[in-house]
């Protein structure tokens, strides 16, 4: 009779790194990151507050958030205004996967 042995603990947590080479999933990381700085953009405009709002609740409050998150969101799709390109060529300067130029110079 063998013993039985105990399954490995999982973590949940996949070690196959990949996925994270790959100029796509570069791309859309840069696009959230762009739609999260517009949406942080638009929340501290909102909280600088020029005028007293003619109607104020927790509800209104709660729509505007969620409207602001959808704006930043089609912005970083369809009008970026620059920093999540800027970040995606930066961490692609260090991927010689996804850089072919980082290949050919010499260190």
């Amino acid at each position: 009779m063998s013993p039985l042995s105990a399954p490995a603990p999982t973590t949940g947590i996949s070690t196959d790194t990949s996925r994270l080479k790959s100029k796509d999933n570069l791309d859309a990381a840069g696009q959230k990151f762009e739609a999260v700085f517009t949406g942080m953009m638009l929340k501290s405009m909102r909280q600088a507050k020029l005028s007293d709002p003619l109607f104020d609740s927790k509800a209104i409050d709660t729509f505007t958030d969620m409207q602001d998150g959808l704006i930043a969101k089609s912005m970083a799709e369809h009008t970026p205004l620059g920093i999540g390109k800027a970040m995606t060529d930066f961490l692609a300067k260090s991927q010689s996967d996804i850089n072919p130029a980082a290949t050919d110079s010499p260190p």
